[in-house]
């Protein structure tokens, strides 16, 4: 089982941990799950997330070679721009769902993207490039020297900006900047996954302890109510988001449009699994993605979804607490008939039907979003 460089910090921060894709990761702290969730909605919460892999595919031809493995398009981005697309197999399924920089002409490499995957899925990723890149193109993973955190919240960009320069604030949502922090090299990407604006940051390991330390004890200085956010709390704030987690609202044998991401797709351009996604969609939906509330329990992976009739027409891929909404929530996998807001099910818990109803989603818009 890995473990993340900051393990020692975390220990000395009263951190419980868990396995999770291959690491031994924090799950929480002595506050609990849900006061580190308010945390990082009130003010600022900090996220080791090294667990995370990192590739920079490059060469002539490379966003060309890219563009044909994943759903969205990415040839129109500008440098230094994010965006995020789906890694698909030829059945439409979701390998992987990925964040991907086009890193600008400035450092030097030759038609680079820098690209985020998930911890469990680095493996099965960097397969399926070398698989299928042209050999003009080339691939390095660079996860092992890359180290990577997120600091999110309402106070996140002020943090940023006070030891960057003003880096943060000078780039729009979804935007890099490659900038220095107490002298260290940093990707300073303005993106996350918890609904709030903020940054994940992105500099060599051996400076994983420093910065991450610098980083707290100059929130301290700026006197921003601060602290670490563990997996627990990491996984109710992107699920009031309305954001998909590998392995739960997404897998390989999950489409995009059962997961409400034809958005993510981009049917003007070629792409693996295309032709299965048109299928889907053109054949009509036999399930889909909704977000009940249930009362009387709390629902889990894994617990069936009855209509009123009694039926089971469904399954929970995942549930919890909700603190900002204040529910008990679960994304489920149903009939599209039963999909539309308002409509009464219920959910088994431990062999008793429990009251729920399908709500609008996402239970929480995120920050960047409210203003369009």
């Amino acid at each position: 089982m890995n473990s993340t460089l900051l393990r020692p910090w975390h220990e000395a921060a009263g951190a419980r941990f868990a396995p999770f894709a291959g690491f031994e990761m924090p799950i929480q702290y002595p506050a609990g799950a849900v006061e580190e969730h308010r945390l990082c909605r009130r003010s600022l919460g900090f996220f080791d997330i090294d667990h995370m892999g990192q590739v920079i595919i490059s060469g002539k031809g490379a966003g060309e070679a890219l563009s044909a493995l994943v759903s969205n398009r990415i040839l129109d981005m500008q440098p230094n721009e994010a965006r995020y697309a789906l890694l698909l197999n030829e059945a439409g399924g979701v390998i992987d769902d990925l964040f991907i920089y086009r890193m600008a002409p400035a450092e030097g490499t030759e038609d680079g993207w820098f690209v985020v995957m998930n911890a469990g899925n680095r493996t099965a990723d960097l397969d399926h490039f070398k698989a299928r890149l042209p050999a003009a193109v080339s691939m390095e993973d660079v996860s092992e020297k890359t180290y990577m955190i997120s600091l999110q919240g309402p106070r996140a960009v002020e943090l940023i900006d006070a030891v960057s320069g003003g880096a943060l604030s000078a780039i729009s949502r979804s935007y890099m900047d490659i900038g220095t922090i107490m002298g260290i090299p940093v990707r300073i990407g303005r993106t996350g996954y918890t609904g709030e604006d903020g940054a994940e940051l992105f500099y060599g390991a051996s400076k994983a302890a420093e910065l991450w330390e610098f980083l707290f004890a100059k929130a301290k200085e700026l006197g921003i109510e601060a602290g670490p956010i563990g997996l627990a709390a990491r996984d109710s704030l992107r699920f009031e988001a309305g954001m998909p987690l590998h392995g739960h609202e997404i897998s390989p044998t999950i489409t995009p449009p059962e997961a409400l991401l034809s958005w993510a797709c981009d049917f003007d351009k070629e792409f693996i699994g295309k032709a299965a996604v048109l299928a889907v969609k053109e054949g009509g939906l036999k399930r889909k993605l909704a977000t009940i509330n249930v009362s009387g329990g709390v629902p889990r992976e894994g617990y069936a979804v009855l209509n009123e009739a009694g039926d089971e027409i469904g399954t929970c891929v995942a549930g919890m607490f909700c603190p900002t909404a204040g529910t008990y929530s679960a994304n489920v996998f149903i009939p599209p008939e039963y999909a539309k807001t308002d409509t009464k099910l219920a959910v088994s818990i431990r062999g008793t039907p429990k009251d729920a109803v399908v709500v609008k989603r996402p239970l929480y818009i995120p920050v960047y979003r409210r203003a369009k």
